[in-house]
């Protein structure tokens, strides 16, 4: 019998087990190396405050084969460097995605995606709005666009707020398409003058490491190399070089093969995300997030067009645009929301996408690059508006925390202890039959108990 035409598609319903299972190690990941993020910001903080000439000689120095156009300061190493190893994770993670996750099914993928996008487009109107208004500049209208997975995660830490998988499943998705549309962005929008020779060089090196992947030629001492060289094209040829490591993550496959158990690409992903999340991302943030906070610094923020722009288009605009596509996809299609979640839930995580941080950062520096002052200021106002929405995003969730905690332990709940969790398992008479031995033989050892007391307590009444 064919299931009746009318039904709804479930949103933030329950994931598969394997999907599931990925995402919740994805995401550990992410929580450390977002813990790491907030301490490197801190510390970048701390030190330009209170030490602000010895910051900018560190993060000032150059080094490097000049002859290789590669003699760079500390800071440009980790926006263009580091942060392509960031990038290279950021694309294996759209492959899997696209190949094995979220956004495999279009209709699936439809909802997210267009959430996305609408929390892309919204805080761009809010800042452009701003501007326009204000007489500032229109040139940083697409700082305010990204979301921060790591930071957001490394919130959540620190508030103590549990998450059920699928609100978390939905907040990486959007982060993923996040990724993809930033580094669309910096590569159209912030390229400027193009060596075509070392452009075309480049993609002749990620031609052969495409190749080299398709003939299964394995080993770190082939591609890392290869990698290098290709980073270090990408940065001579104009283009911003982390658009290198995506590229090169774009072309892991990323589908299990018979006796599989991880694609290369998961394999890689396994090896390489915590050098992202724990290092590369934040010694980026070590050298880029270091800016002024005085009084004076702090009002400049809230009244200068261009960083209030970008403060309301994270806190407002991200948070609106992510709710709104997602609450008008949802009513025009048959898409129905968890009985278990409310709509207020799904505009806390909206909240919380409005921590823009890494991608922000760099943005930043990108589109306001002749204007030293601006750009800090800039910053200043990524690391006001991002801890803005944070607070906002920590008390939504904290009025429902009791009952993600509940969600959550029904999620982990495994009492026939066979390392699956028996909400995945509720359709299978083999767990049923498990449970039911459980059970008998608790009520044996029960029975047992009972006539033991019963003996002892005849015993009490007994004479004297």
């Amino acid at each position: 019998m064919s299931a009746p035409r009318n039904r709804r598609t479930p949103f933030l319903g329950r994931m598969s087990l394997p999907e599931r299972n990925f995402i919740a190690e994805a995401l550990r990941a992410e929580t450390v190396g977002g813990i790491l993020l907030l301490a490197a910001a801190v510390a970048a903080l701390i030190w330009a405050n209170t030490l602000g000439k010895s910051y900018e000689t560190v993060r000032g120095f150059h080094l490097g084969p000049a002859a290789l156009g590669l003699d760079l300061s500390l800071q440009h190493w980790a926006a263009n460097g580091l942060l392509a190893v960031f990038f290279f994770v950021a694309g294996i993670e759209l492959k899997r995605e696209l190949v094995a996750g979220e956004l495999r099914d279009p209709k699936a993928a439809a909802l997210p995606v267009v959430a996305a996008l609408c929390g892309m487009a919204m805080p761009a109107v809010v800042y452009f709005a701003v501007n326009s208004i204000g007489g500032g500049s229109l040139q940083g209208w697409a700082v305010p666009t990204a979301t921060d997975i790591a930071f957001a995660l490394a919130v959540l830490a620190v508030i103590g707020t549990s998450l059920p998988a699928a609100l978390r499943a939905f907040l990486l998705t959007l982060a993923v398409v996040d990724d993809l549309f930033a580094i669309l962005i910096i590569a159209i929008f912030f390229t400027s003058k193009i060596d075509f020779l070392a452009l075309g060089l480049a993609v002749a090196g990620l031609v052969i490491f495409y190749l080299l992947l398709r003939k299964g030629v394995r080993g770190w001492y082939v591609y890392v190399p290869l990698a290098l060289v290709i980073w270090g094209l990408m940065e001579n040829s104009g283009v911003h070089a982390t658009i290198a490591g995506v590229a090169m993550g774009l072309m892991l496959r990323c589908t299990r093969r018979d006796g599989e158990t991880q694609s290369p690409g998961e394999h890689i992903e396994h090896l390489v995300r915590p050098l992202s999340a724990g290092f590369a991302v934040p010694l980026f943030a070590l050298f880029s997030a270091g800016v002024s906070l005085s009084g004076g610094a702090v009002h400049e923020v809230f009244t200068r067009p261009e960083t209030l722009g970008v403060v309301l288009g994270l806190v407002v605009g991200k948070a609106l645009g992510i709710f709104g596509g997602t609450w008008c996809t949802a009513r025009f299609t048959r898409a129905q929301l968890n009985p278990d979640l409310k709509w207020p839930d799904v505009f806390a995580v909206a909240s919380l996408a409005g921590i823009g941080f890494t991608v922000s950062l760099l943005i930043g520096e990108l589109a306001f690059a002749g204007d030293l002052v601006l750009t800090d200021e800039i910053k200043a106002s990524v690391l006001i508006g991002s801890l803005l929405a944070a607070v906002l995003a920590g008390i939504l969730l904290k009025v429902r925390n009791t009952k993600y905690k509940k969600l959550c332990e029904d999620e982990e709940r495994d009492e026939d202890q066979d390392g699956i969790p028996d909400i995945y398992e509720l359709d299978k008479p083999e767990y049923h039959l498990r449970m039911a031995a459980i059970h008998e033989a608790k009520a044996a050892e029960h029975r047992r108990l009972a006539e033991v007391a019963s003996d002892s307590h005849a015993g009490d009444d007994g004479p004297a």
